[in-house]
C-alpha cells in the first residue's frame, strides 16, 4: 500500500486508520524497547488524550512538552495533538529561553518525564504553569504510557482536535530581536507530511531511522509524521551518536534516514570502518535537509552506501519541506534543492512582482502545509505575505524545469549546520554584561556547518573582560548552539552610511581580527592538545590561540576531541567544554584546572588517611573484606 492523492485531515485521524488497516503493523521502535504496533499507538495517544481532556484541556490549550528524544517524545507529540496545541521545547535551554517560551506561547501545562527537575520545570512551577508528568511502564511486553500526576483514569476523548486546530507552535528566529511563533494547524501538518510521503514513495515497507530531534519541524514532520503516514515504522533514537549510528543500522535495519549535513558528514566519515554495517544496510535513499548539502558529502554517500541521497528544502512556517530533488530516475540536478514537493514555489521581486524562470529574487511560496502567519506579529505578516505568498527569505531562481536553486540568504538568520541563531537574540544578551556597551553577532563561513556565529563587541571605558568571560557569560543564558564560537574585541562596529549595522558584511570588515598572532605550545599538555586537535581536524601545525571552529570543527568533532582528550589525560571533561574554551590554550588551561582538583583531592585523602589511627586503619581494612549483609 502506497500512499495516495488522499490527504488525512487530522494527527488522530491519521493514527485510528492506520490501527484499523494494519494494527499488528510496528508503528514505533527504539533501542532497548518492545516495538509499539499502530494499534497500541492509536491507543496510547487516545488515551494519553483522555487523560489531558480529564484535566480540562482542549484542543485551543497550549500544552509544552520537554521530554528527552526518544519514544516518549514522539508519543508524546502525538497524545498532544491529538487533543490540544503541542508546544515541544528544547530540553536543553536556559531558564530566560524557558521563561520566554512559556510565557509566549501562553502554555497552561507543562509535560515532562516523572521525576525530572530542571530548569523547564523550575520556571513552570515559578510562572504557575501546571506541570503534569509522563510516565512508560511495561505492560505485556509493550510501552505504556500514562500522566504519572493529575486524573490517573484513560478513557474516550470527547473533543480531538480538527483539521483547522493547532496542532503545534514552533517558534523559528527572525531579523527581529525575539523568535517568531509559527502556528501549524492540523490540515498544514497533515498536507505536508503527505506530500513528503508521496514524493518519497513512502509504503508501509519502509522504515525511517530518526537521529533528528522531536522539538524541530524535521523531525516531527520530515521523519515521524512522513513515515507514519505512508504507512511505515520510525525507529526512534536519542539523537543522532556517530558511535552508535551504525549499530542502529544494524539493528533497526532502516530503508531511510533523514538528517542534517553534519550528521551526514559523520556518517560518511565513519562508513569506511563499519563496513559490515553498511554492505548489510537495507537503505534505498537517502535523505538530507535543513542546510547546504556539500556535493562531496552527496556524492561520498552516494558511493558508500549505493543508494541515492534526495537534498530537500524545508521551513517552519511550510511545515517542513518546500522542494525536493526526486528519486530516480527522476533527475537530480547539482546544486539544486529539487523542485516543488509540498509547496507552490515561485521567485519575487521586493515589490511582488513574479519573475520568470531564469532571473534571481526572493523565494516565495503558498499552499496547503504553509502557515497561516505568525502568532501575534502583525509586522513580520505584514513583510511576509505578499498576495497570498509566503516570502521565505531566501534569494534563488528557477529553472525552465521548474528546479530551484538557492543563491543566498536575505534575512540575517544565521544558519549553524541547521541550527537557526537570530543575532539580535545573542546581541541582546551580550548588551547585558555590564562590561559591554556594543554587540553585533555575524555569521562566518564554516566547511561543515555552512555557517558559523562570531560576535563583534565593544567594551565600555575602562572595562576589564576576555573572550573566555564573556562566553561563560553567554552560556549561562543561552542554548549551547546560540553562543559564538569567536569573540572579537574591536573600537567600534563598522555600519553603513546611514549608521545602520550590516551583518552581512561584518565578516568581510572584521575577518582579519579574528585571526589572532600566532604563539607555538610550549608546555606538554598545549604540545598534547595541538596534536589531539590537528589529529581530529586533519589540519597541519597550530598555534595556541587558534580557534576550534575556527578552523573547521563541529559539534560532532568536538565529541571526538573531548574523548581523545580525556582518554589520554585520564579526565572526565564534559562534552561542552571545548565550546566554553574553544582554543588550544583555554583546553590546556582547563586540563590543568582539573588535574590539580584531582591532584587535591587525593592529597587530602591522604591527608585523612595519615591522621588514622592504625586500629582505625585495621577495622576499615577488615569492613572493606567483609561480604555484604543481607
Amino acid at each position: 500500500m502506497r500512499t495516495d492523492d488522499r490527504t488525512i485531515a487530522t494527527i488522530s485521524l491519521l493514527l485510528r486508520e492506520r490501527a484499523q488497516g494494519q494494527p499488528d503493523a510496528p508503528a514505533l521502535l527504539a533501542p532497548g524497547r518492545a516495538p509499539l504496533s499502530f494499534a497500541q499507538l492509536w491507543e496510547e495517544s487516545r488515551g494519553l488524550a483522555g487523560c489531558l481532556e480529564a484535566l480540562g484541556v482542549s484542543p485551543s490549550t497550549r500544552v509544552a512538552v520537554v521530554v528527552p528524544n526518544g519514544l516518549e517524545a514522539a508519543v508524546a507529540f502525538l497524545g498532544v495533538a491529538a487533543c490540544a496545541t503541542c508546544a515541544p521545547l528544547n530540553p536543553a535551554s536556559q531558564p530566560s529561553e524557558f521563561r520566554f517560551y512559556l510565557g509566549d506561547t501562553r502554555a497552561q501545562y507543562l509535560i515532562v518525564q516523572k521525576g525530572a527537575r530542571g530548569p523547564a520545570r523550575s520556571v513552570a512551577e515559578e510562572m504557575g504553569v501546571k506541570v503534569v508528568e509522563i510516565e512508560l511502564a511495561a505492560a505485556d511486553g509493550a510501552a505504556r504510557f500514562r500522566l504519572a500526576s493529575g486524573p490517573g483514569e484513560r478513557g474516550g476523548v470527547a473533543s480531538l482536535s480538527g483539521p483547522d486546530d493547532i496542532g503545534l507552535v514552533l517558534y523559528t528566529s527572525g531579523t527581529t530581536a525575539r523568535p517568531k511563533m509559527v502556528p501549524l494547524s492540523h490540515a498544514n501538518l497533515m498536507a505536508s507530511a503527505g506530500n513528503i510521503a508521496r514524493h518519497l514513495a513512502l509504503s508501509p515497507a519502509d522504515r525511517c531511522l530518526n537521529v533528528m530531534p522531536l522539538f524541530h519541524i524535521h523531525g516531527l514532520v520530515g521523519a515521524l509524521l512522513a513515515s507514519l503516514t505512508g504507512g511505515g515504522s520510525v525507529a526512534c533514537t536519542p539523537g543522532f551518536s556517530p558511535g552508535q549510528f551504525f549499530g542502529w543500522l544494524d539493528e533497526f535495519q532502516p530503508t531511510w534516514y533523514t538528517a542534517v549535513p553534519t550528521m551526514h558528514q559523520e556518517v560518511l566519515a565513519r562508513a569506511e570502518t563499519n563496513g559490515a554495517a553498511v554492505a548489510g544496510s537495507r537503505l534505498r535513499f537517502i535523505r538530507s535537509s535543513s542546510a547546504a548539502l556539500a556535493p562531496e558529502v552527496m556524492s561520498g554517500l552516494e558511493r558508500a552506501f549505493k543508494v541515492p541521497v534526495v537534498e530537500a528544502f524545508g521551513m517552519t512556517e511550510a511545515s517542513h519541506q518546500i522542494a525536493s530533488n526526486p528519486l530516480p530516475p527522476g533527475p537530480r540536478k547539482p546544486g539544486s534543492v529539487g523542485i516543488g514537493a509540498g509547496a507552490e514555489v515561485a521567485i519575487m521581486t521586493a515589490s511582488g512582482r513574479l519573475l520568470p524562470a531564469g532571473e534571481t529574487g526572493e523565494i516565495a511560496i503558498r499552499g496547503r502545509g504553509v502557515t497561516s502567519g505568525y502568532e501575534g506579529n502583525p509586522e513580520a505578516n505584514a513583510a511576509a505575505f505578499t498576495d497570498g505568498w509566503f516570502r521565505t527569505g531566501d534569494l534563488g531562481r528557477l529553472d525552465g524545469d521548474g528546479y530551484v536553486f538557492i543563491t543566498s540568504r536575505l534575512k540575517e538568520i544565521v544558519n549553524r549546520g541547521g541550527e537557526k541563531v537570530s543575532p539580535r537574540e545573542v546581541d541582546e544578551v551580550l548588551l547585558e554584561h555590564a562590561s559591554v556597551a556594543q554587540a553585533a553577532a555575524f555569521a562566518v563561513p564554516h566547511p561543515s556547518l555552512g555557517e558559523d556565529l562570531a560576535a563583534a563587541v565593544v567594551l565600555r571605558p575602562g572595562a576589564l573582560t576576555d573572550q573566555a568571560r564573556l562566553r561563560e557569560f553567554l552560556f549561562s543564558r543561552l542554548t549551547a548552539f546560540k553562543v559564538p564560537s569567536q569573540i572579537v574585541f574591536v573600537d567600534a562596529i563598522p555600519t553603513s552610511d546611514t549608521g545602520k549595522v550590516r551583518r552581512t558584511t561584518l565578516h568581510e570588515k572584521l575577518g582579519a581580527s579574528l585571526q589572532r598572532p600566532f604563539v607555538a605550545p610550549a608546555s606538554e599538555i598545549e604540545r598534547s592538545v595541538e596534536a589531539i586537535f590537528r589529529d581530529v581536524l586533519e589540519c597541519g601545525s597550530l598555534g595556541i590561540h587558534d580557534n576550534f571552529f575556527g578552523l573547521g570543527g563541529d559539534s560532532l568533532k568536538a565529541a571526538h576531541l573531548i574523548a581523545r582528550i580525556n582518554a589520554e589525560h585520564g579526565l572526565q571533561l564534559p562534552a561542552v567544554a571545548v565550546f566554553r574554551h574553544p582554543s588550544i590554550a583555554e583546553i590546556a588551561a582547563s586540563i590543568e584546572r582539573a588535574k590539580t582538583r584531582l591532584s587535591d583531592e587525593e592529597a587530602a585523602l591522604s591527608a585523612e588517611i595519615d591522621a588514622l589511627s592504625d586500629e582505625e586503619v585495621e577495622r576499615l581494612l577488615r569492613e572493606s573484606d567483609e561480604p555484604p549483609r543481607r
